[in-house]
């Protein structure tokens, strides 16, 4: 028998603002609001099903910038073009990493400064 990842936890100062950004980014909803935390998943399956779900934690010292785990997204119904101007819109923005504007993706850091990818690659949704 193996695990497998149910669930990635990440600290921040507002998880209401962070859940609603990566909600908007993932297609997910609310499925758990405990304490100060907010879960976020896929709507049909919620926890446990093939997709990890994210929850975030109320912390007065996230850690913003390059974390030693970040997260790397993949279009499912556009192209990757559409979706950055979609995922800037939604309140991404650039981060530079030191990229040499030949990477195949695009570095964006959320609300709270975590820096994430949007890959090349469309996956089925």
């Amino acid at each position: 028998m193996a695990c497998r990842i149910s669930e990635l936890v990440l600290d921040c100062r507002d998880p209401e603002r962070l859940a609603a950004f990566w909600c908007e980014v993932l297609g997910f909803v609310v499925i758990n609001r405990d304490e100060g935390s907010v879960e976020i998943g896929p709507g049909e399956t919620g926890f446990g099903g093939l997709q990890p779900t994210l929850v975030f934690n109320p912390s007065d010292d996230p850690r913003p910038g390059k974390l030693p785990l970040h997260i790397d997204v993949n279009p499912t119904d556009r192209d990757q073009a559409a979706e950055l101007e979609r995922l800037l819109a939604a309140g991404a923005r650039p981060a530079d990493v030191g990229q040499t504007g030949e990477e195949s993706w695009h570095v964006l850091a959320d609300p709270e400064g975590n820096e994430f990818c949007l890959l090349r690659m469309r996956l089925d949704d």
